[in-house]
């Protein structure tokens, strides 16, 4: 006598075999998680007690630098800029109570400037993100090509909602090139290097971005940590 599949048995296998794929999709994109964060000792992060750092951007012929040190436990910022007379230090939860608009404004560089600065160690430590990888693929500036992965921003959020980010990764599992794509636009909205990785410690950073656009730069200047245990700050050369 044959045996017989009923519906409910179908449905349970179907399910089943959903639910291993979807398994199996998300032990792959945390094995990618943990290898490229260590590739930037991300184990390391939470040993921050402090970061400074100063973000440069040129664009044609304006150039723009905003100096930050960002305390992660506390969430604390203290933020200077070239038309700001004094610093100023807030707390991010600050935000949450009636802002002013400078703030705000001020915040929102933040997010972006840091979000350049911590990229590697935010997609590490991000569970919420999609994570795909599409294999090898031409490298979007110059010559040859790279292993690829997709990342992918839920659709809800403040300032990152639905953004993709194509990463082409060197040998070493760290970003050679993005291809940034906001709220996932079919149009690339920017296309950067990622130049100069250099350790700070134990960990380590990218102090350059290069356009695809020649009038287009990002870099990073006095950039330093200070962590937990460690008399005063450590600075990179």
């Amino acid at each position: 006598m044959k045996p017989v599949l009923t519906l409910s048995m179908v449905v349970l296998l179907i399910t089943g075999l959903a639910a291993c794929a979807g398994g199996d999709r998300e032990s792959r994109a945390m094995a990618f998680r943990q290898r490229f964060g260590q590739s930037y000792g991300v184990q390391y992060f939470n040993q921050i007690e402090q970061v400074q750092y100063t973000y440069n951007v040129k664009k044609g012929a304006t150039h723009a630098r905003r100096f930050w040190i960002w305390e992660p436990r506390l969430d604390r910022v203290t933020f200077d800029a070239m038309d700001y007379t004094d610093p100023i230090t807030y707390y991010r939860k600050d935000l949450q109570t009636n802002p002013s608009h400078m703030l705000k404004s001020i915040d929102a560089w933040f997010i972006n400037d840091k979000h350049w600065f911590l990229f590697p160690f935010h997609v590490a430590m991000d569970t919420q993100t999609q994570i795909e990888d599409v294999g090898r693929k031409k490298l979007p500036l110059g010559d040859g090509e790279a292993a690829c992965v997709v990342v992918t921003y839920p659709a809800e959020g403040e300032y990152t909602a639905g953004d993709v980010y194509e990463l082409f990764l060197d040998d070493n599992f760290r970003l050679t090139q993005w291809i940034y794509r906001r709220g996932g636009s079919e149009t690339p909205t920017r296309i950067a290097t990622w130049d100069d990785h250099r350790y700070l410690g134990p960990m380590v950073f990218s102090l350059n971005h290069q356009g695809d656009e020649g009038n287009f730069r990002i870099w990073f200047t006095q950039v330093g940590v200070k962590l937990a245990g460690v008399d005063g700050w450590m600075f990179m050369d």
